[in-house]
């Protein structure tokens, strides 16, 4: 009965999973792209699959115009995304990843909206070297991009150490158990000898199959009450549940994702719905077979709704709930009871269990470099070459030094107030509430500028905020340069998703704990025209909004933008 009510869309198959049938399991022809010395480039067959093993090719578009008049193929170059699950890295990990973006990539360190680490503008010639060394440190990007699980997320909670520390193990444990088995990194990139045999009796791909899954799929775990890693944005989310201050397990929420393309309304963001709770010990379980149930029934034809909100959306929260315990062969308990108070950071220096201590640094745009007046990057070296502890990567693209003992604790705030390393106190809350997505120059799917936007943005809408008094006001504000929702741009109470050089789609209404979408509010609107619209409605916040109200649900409220109820109104 299940069999006659699930099924995958029919239609051809896209490109890519022709890539990834002929591919030889993800092998392809890197290894020989790899050495070929006559351009800096791949084909696309091999940057498709070069996605699996963590990395995209991109070319500097600053160039790439010049170049083209110079009849010179485009500034090609590779990002490297590392797999980090759960956002922590060790002192050492730190200090050998500067090495290698000073020796190797562009001297920056990317913080990602997935806690994780990226390396821009590394030449092929310098990719192997670069994975080897990260090897070299026990780390590694397999599956850090491509159609298969990708970095697992958790709340960093330094607040609450020793939930954290358990939390994040069951994220490394997914992240671990759900990699893809094939051996091609190791062979490509590590120079591991292939054993003999056929690919079909080798090694077969238990729970993806030899197709992968037919788009990206991505974990996170939340420990309310903060919900920092947007769990209600993933395909898979686990809430963690505390009682008595112990885990007793997990509730679970499917169905989330941000990406959309402009002017399809069949594309849209989605948040997940809780289908029930499981124990600890049995979220692997769980993964598993929801993502085999993406794998048999996700969309193969056509991409742009291949991700899993569409899979549920299509054929129904409660058909895909019956199949996951159908698989199971045990049903999910009901669904426990919580809150979340928001999904930001808690900025500065706060004191956890055992004694540690955590400081959260505010990292603008999550770039970790040397600036004019600004040594972060030098400053962030000096103090992992002391720190005893680790380093946590947070989903707002900011930085914890945690783990700090009491003695470490004045030596780096020594070194904090020498490079002049603040958690962004002087700042107004809005700029300290703010994320963008890389974008231009090096994402080929930018419209419009955001990383390098939203600062000089920010100046001049904090004059509106200064003088309504809202400086201290925290309202999220996220920009991303095209509609693929990697800053979540879905879940800023101020959302610009890029249309076009210097021209962005303006939304309101999100909810400040992550729980409900914005609304476009405005279309393809450039800088005079967001400031103009904002120095109508900040005014307004300022003076009609109820006690503790936050931004997001003002603009509803007054009747500036209608609530996003569900995914499937995003464009109603």
């Amino acid at each position: 009965m299940v069999n006659q009510i699930l099924k995958a869309p029919e239609g051809p198959p896209s490109d890519v999973e022709r890539i990834k049938r002929e591919s030889d399991y993800l092998r392809g022809t890197l290894a020989e792209s790899m050495r070929e010395p006559l351009s800096s480039g791949i084909s696309d067959d091999d940057n498709r699959l070069m996605k699996h093993h963590g990395s995209y090719l991109q070319d500097d578009r600053d160039l790439r115009n010049e170049r083209q008049k110079q009849k010179l193929e485009p500034a090609y170059q590779f990002m490297l995304r590392l797999r980090l699950p759960g956002g922590v890295a060790t002192a050492k990990q730190w200090v050998v990843l500067d090495e290698l973006a000073q020796k190797y990539g562009n001297g920056t360190l990317k913080l990602t909206t997935r806690q994780t680490f990226q390396m821009h503008g590394i030449l092929k010639w310098n990719m192997k070297k670069t994975i080897k060394e990260i090897d070299g440190i026990l780390l590694d990007t397999i599956a850090a991009c491509g159609d298969v699980n990708r970095n697992v997320m958790c709340n960093p909670n330094p607040y609450q150490s020793e939930i954290h520390e358990e939390v994040y193990e069951w994220s490394k444990k997914l992240s671990d158990d759900l990699l893809p088995r094939t051996r091609a990194y190791h062979e490509i990139w590590l120079d591991e000898e292939r054993v003999g045999g056929t690919p079909e009796t080798e090694e077969l791909e238990p729970m993806y199959g030899p197709l992968y899954l037919p788009r990206k799929f991505k974990i996170g775990i939340a420990v309310p009450p903060s919900n920092d890693i947007d769990v209600f944005s993933q395909d898979l989310g686990f809430i963690a549940i505390v009682e008595n201050d112990k885990l007793v397990g997990f509730n679970v929420a499917i169905g989330g994702g941000m990406g959309m393309s402009h002017g399809d309304t069949e594309t849209y963001p989605q948040l997940s719905k809780v289908i029930g709770f499981c124990k600890p010990e049995q979220i692997y379980d769980v993964a598993e077979k929801i993502i085999t149930i993406q794998r048999d029934y996700g969309n193969r034809s056509e991409r742009k709704n291949a991700r899993f909100k569409y899979t549920v959306d299509r054929l129904g929260l409660e058909t895909v709930k019956a199949e996951l315990e159908n698989r199971l062969g045990w049903s999910l308990d009901e669904a426990r009871g919580f809150h979340f108070d928001d999904n930001g950071d808690r900025y500065g220096w706060v004191k956890g269990t055992k004694g540690k201590w955590h400081y959260t640094l505010f990292i603008e745009g999550g770039r970790i470099a040397d600036f004019d007046n600004y040594k972060l990057m030098t400053g962030l070296r000096e103090i992992a070459k002391v720190h005893s502890g680790d380093f946590r990567l947070t989903g707002n693209q900011n930085v914890i030094i945690a783990n700090v003992s009491s003695q470490k604790k004045k030596q780096i705030s020594e070194l904090l107030e020498q490079y002049g390393l603040t958690d962004g106190s002087h700042h107004s809350a809005l700029r300290r509430s703010s994320m963008a997505c890389a974008s231009l120059p090096t994402c080929g799917l930018a419209m419009a500028e955001a990383e390098r936007y939203l600062p000089r943005l920010i100046d001049k809408i904090e004059k509106i905020v200064d003088e309504n008094g809202l400086r201290d006001k925290e309202i999220t504000i996220r920009m991303t340069g095209c509609p693929n929702g990697c800053a979540r741009h879905a879940l800023g109470e101020i959302g610009f998703i890029g249309k076009g050089p210097g021209k962005y789609n303006m939304y309101l209404g999100a909810a400040f704990d992550g729980s409900r979408l914005s609304k476009m509010h405005r279309e393809n609107i450039d800088e005079d025209e967001i400031l103009s619209e904002l120095r109508v409605i900040l005014p307004r916040y300022a003076k009609e909004r109820n006690e503790g109200e936050h931004f997001g649900d003002f603009v509803i409220r007054a009747g500036i933008i209608e609530a996003t109820t569900d995914g499937t109104n995003f464009h109603a």
